[in-house]
């Protein structure tokens, strides 16, 4: 087995836990070894760090994958750690879905497992990952006996490990077409097509928040893809529900999901730009008791946080304006560069310039089957506010 050791002056947020080692850490090496391997890693002065796959075409080096030296990286550790995920995932409620095996934070980096009842959704996003995944079907084969797993390896962020984008079956072929049940209601999921593994997991806590605020409410869901916050109110007594998202496929979805529920009638979707729909309705004077913002990711790349904070602040300005005097705006952002801090400073930017005072009502982050990490700040991405705006 190969073996790398860090350079000198490098290797504190290594050594204290991240599992990520950057090619510029890295000082000699010692051994052949292939990309994807499983090679060992060393401080300066010979002390063993851990074990974890290298990539020399990646801009991240090495990801470790265990801290002991003698754990054998075979089949049966990826048993056994998704094993240990499942078990944790019980301990706390998650049974029916959820983020089975979320990356870092489950010491399998650059592996996302989302369990959607008896499917499964798969990426392996690290070249190190993807080798192991016949391997990993059979542990959730093992474990879970399930009746589907699919491939959701259509991201670019292959292309950066030199891997292809691709999906597939990784069982027998079945319907991807499924119903999930959430919070008491039932949702539609696009397991092949859908964004990411086709459902957002991460906010399924969240969507419980909103209960109380939006009873007999009139509610404006901007960026609403396929209506699940919208689904929500209705189902927690709101009167009227209005759904903004520019794609006509999330429309038809949302449309469907309303109607799965019963709520067809309390809830509206309008295939439109959410931008343009909430600058144009503030110069018209609309005013909702709830205003809900969950929008994608401005931005994946360090050089353009500036501008996915002016999208922010722009959107919850407009979000503020539309809410009526003592009603609530209910607003998040998934962009893992804009850090909780960073968002909450840009909502209060927002809040001066739009001239109304906020309470805050809840502040949270992603549901807890995407557990956080205190030496890894990417595990925290999610940032979830509700406000009284005034």
């Amino acid at each position: 087995m190969a073996k790398f050791f860090l350079r000198k002056k490098i290797g504190d947020r290594v050594i204290g836990g991240h599992p990520w080692i950057f090619a510029n850490e890295l000082g000699d090496a010692e051994g052949a070894y292939e990309p994807g391997d499983i090679v060992e890693v060393y401080s300066y002065n010979g002390s063993f760090v851990g074990k974890g796959y290298v990539n020399p075409a990646s801009q991240i080096r090495i990801r470790l994958v265990t801290r002991h030296k003698n754990e054998k990286i075979d089949e049966g550790f990826f048993y056994n750690r998704i094993k240990e995920a499942w078990d944790y995932r019980r301990s706390i409620g998650y049974t029916e879905n959820c983020r089975l095996i979320f990356g870092e934070a489950d010491q399998l980096p650059a592996l996302i497992i989302d369990k959607f009842n008896d499917y499964f959704v798969i990426q392996t996003l690290a070249l190190g990952m993807d080798i192991w995944k016949g391997a990993i079907a059979e542990a959730l084969g093992r474990i879970f006996k399930p009746k589907g797993i699919y491939e959701r390896n259509d991201v670019p962020v292959r292309e950066l490990e030199g891997m292809p984008q691709q999906k597939g079956f990784l069982s027998e072929p079945f319907d991807t077409q499924i119903i999930i049940n959430e919070n008491g209601l039932k949702f539609h999921v696009d397991i092949e097509n859908g964004q990411k593994t086709g459902w957002f997991l991460d906010q399924q806590d969240n969507r419980r928040a909103i209960q109380h605020i939006v009873k007999d409410a009139n509610v404006l869901e901007a960026f609403s893809y396929t209506g699940s916050f919208s689904v929500h109110a209705a189902h927690y007594g709101a009167k009227s529900v209005l759904g903004l998202d520019i794609s006509e496929n999330a429309v038809a979805q949302a449309t469907r999901n309303a109607e799965l529920n019963g709520y067809g009638d309390i809830c509206k979707f309008s295939a439109i730009n959410a931008f343009d729909a909430l600058k144009a309705w503030v110069k018209e004077g609309r005013r909702y008791d709830v205003v809900i913002l969950d929008p994608p990711a401005f931005t994946k790349s360090r050089e353009n946080i500036e501008k996915a904070i002016t999208g922010y602040k722009e959107i919850n300005l407009r979000g503020m304006k539309l809410t009526k005097p003592g009603g609530f705006l209910v607003t998040a952002s998934c962009t893992n560069l804009v850090p909780p801090e960073m968002f909450l400073k840009t909502i209060a930017m927002a809040a001066k310039d739009a001239h109304r005072t906020l309470r805050q009502v809840s502040w949270q982050t992603q549901a807890s089957d995407h557990p956080i990490m205190w030496n890894i700040p990417a595990t925290q991405y999610l940032k979830f506010l509700i406000v009284q705006v005034n």
